[in-house]
Order: structure tokens, then sequence, then C-alpha cells
């Protein structure tokens, strides 16, 4: 991505983050309920449904690698998983905070929809192990890519499943018998989303430029090393993105 593109995606995120939260703050209604406590949700629930469009993005690029075997398909993979465990790190703190505003506890382990992104974010924790524990680069990138389309299939399997259960705690936000949440929080939810959405995505960007950079420099280190028959092993865990 050029830097003019770069700066204008990071002039959005920061205009729809800056609006959906002022939003949130300023005109939203408090919720009868819960109060002011409840405008986490606005951070909280973005955040959840980026981090789990991210895993399932991973198991497409990891689809896409294994078909072509083009190692900057792993790398997207690669990104997309590691910036969706990031988010989902947040989710799990703003959740935390959520409950216990809510309801006096940190956690819940009867509710089905906390315990089942506590299980997709383990989940995903196991992937840097498992890439690390392999030495060999296109092994360890093809296993890689395996673990990211079965788990990214458990995504939407689990998602599926939680809804199907019945809810302890956790709100229902989007499937109420009065239809849902007022127009106005809506509107904010949306803003907010699409906010997280740029941000992620954003920082999809900033990281691939740098798996880019790393990929030209092992690359150069590798051809000025050559003539003396010295190689240079670059890390087992983060792949780089070379280009010829």
């Amino acid at each position: 991505m050029s830097a003019t593109r770069l700066k204008a995606l990071s002039i959005a995120t920061v205009v729809f983050l800056i609006v959906g939260f002022g939003l949130a703050f300023f005109w939203t209604p408090m919720d009868a309920d819960q109060g002011f406590k409840q405008k986490i949700f606005y951070l909280h629930v973005p955040l959840a449904i980026v981090a789990l469009l991210g895993f399932m993005a991973g198991g497409v690029e990891g689809i896409r690698h294994l078909r072509s075997g083009d190692s900057r398909h792993d790398v997207s993979s690669y990104i997309f998983i590691h910036l969706s465990v990031v988010f989902g790190v947040a989710v799990l703190v703003t959740g935390a905070i959520w409950a216990k505003a809510s309801w006096g506890h940190w956690w819940v382990w009867e509710e089905p929809t906390l315990v089942s992104f506590l299980i997709v974010f383990l989940m995903y924790c196991t992937y840097y192990p498992f890439r690390y524990a392999i030495e060999d680069r296109d092994r360890q990138a093809r296993y890689a890519s395996v673990f990211a389309i079965t788990a990214g299939a458990f995504v939407p399997l689990n998602f599926m499943a939680v809804r199907m259960a019945e809810s302890i705690v956790h709100p229902r936000v989007f499937a109420t018998s009065d239809g849902g949440l007022p127009n106005s929080m809506l509107l904010t939810f949306l803003v907010c989303l699409v906010g997280i959405g740029l941000l992620w995505l954003l920082l999809v960007k900033v990281e691939m430029a740098g798996k880019h950079a790393s990929g030209q420099v092992s690359k150069l280190r590798r051809a000025l090393e050559s003539d003396s028959g010295n190689s240079t092993v670059g890390s087992r865990i983060a792949p780089s993105m070379e280009v010829s």
C-alpha cells in the first residue's frame, strides 16, 4: 500500500472512531437497566466481531496458500490471526470490565457466550507454539495453513451453537422480541464497528509493510553472504514477505 493510501486509511480510521465513540458518549440514550456502564458495548462487541472475522479471514488465506503455494498468503494468514488474537485480548478485558460492572463478577462460567469466545481465543493462542515447533519453513507454512483453515471453520460453527444455546446472563442484543437496538444505538454501533474494522485493517497494512521490509532485508543479507557460504536463518514463528 502506498504512503498516500495508508495516510487516507489512517485518517478514515481516526474519523470513524472519534465520531463513533463521540456518538456513544454524547448522543445515544442511557440504557434503562445498566445506565452509563452499558456504553462499553460500543467497544466490546465491535472488537469481538472484528476479531472473529479476522480469524475466519486467516482461514481463507490459508486455503489460498495451500492452493497456490504463494508465501504471501501464508504471511497474510499469520498477520490476520496475530492481530485478531490481540483484538481478542481486548475483547476479554473489556468483557470482564463490563461483567464486573453489570453482574458483580469478572467472569461467569455458566454463560455459553463468554466461554465459547474464550475457547476460540485459547485455540488460536496455540497457533504460535504450533508454528514455532516446526523448523522447516515450507512445512511450517503448510501446517500453519491447515491449522488456520480448521480453526477458521470452527469459528462460525461455534457461533451458531452458542446462538442456539440458552443465554444465562449475556444479552442477545440483535435477537430481542422488541426488534433489538433503537435506531440511534444501532447507528452508533455500526459507526463504531466500521471504525474498529478500519483499525484492524490499518494494523494489517502496517504489519504487512513490516514483513515486506523484513523479507527484502533477509533476501539482501543472503545475497551478501552467499559468497562466504554462510546462511542466515530467519524467525521460525513470524514469516517474512519476500519479493522476487
